[in-house]
């Protein structure tokens, strides 16, 4: 569906420093905080919650959301239609984030919103 960037794997979580733990997590809305506050009104049309993962080990609060490199990313994962190697930019970067995330959210949200089981695979891929 598109790239995705988030915070470096490390042996001893750092918090807002690190990625979340390889896994199948479910997907759900949540529907209050700061985020989605923001989103509410940048994407009024399709805003119905923020995706977030549930139930991440040692981790809460990790949403998907638009952003290019990770200090735009506190453990979430961010979403985009480019890539650049983290060989050439050292934390990596991801472009065309906000048109990757209004393409994927409207098909996961209306997924989850009509009851369908949707999770998201996180793997330990990195690429350097």
């Amino acid at each position: 569906m598109c790239y995705t960037l988030e915070d470096e794997p490390r042996d001893v979580k750092v918090k807002h420093e690190t990625c979340i733990p390889a896994g199948e997590y479910t997907l759900g809305l949540k529907t209050h905080g700061r985020l989605h506050d923001k989103y509410q009104y940048r994407f009024a049309d399709i805003h119905n919650g923020m995706i977030e993962l549930l139930d991440v080990p040692n981790f809460t609060n990790i949403l998907i959301h638009c952003g290019n490199t990770d200090n735009d990313t506190s453990g979430c994962l961010l979403v985009g239609d480019t890539q650049e190697n983290n060989n050439i930019k050292e934390s990596g970067f991801i472009g065309k984030s906000t048109i990757a995330y209004f393409r994927i959210y409207k098909a996961i949200s209306e997924a989850i919103m009509s009851g369908e089981h949707c999770t998201i695979n996180i793997t330990d891929d990195v690429f350097i």
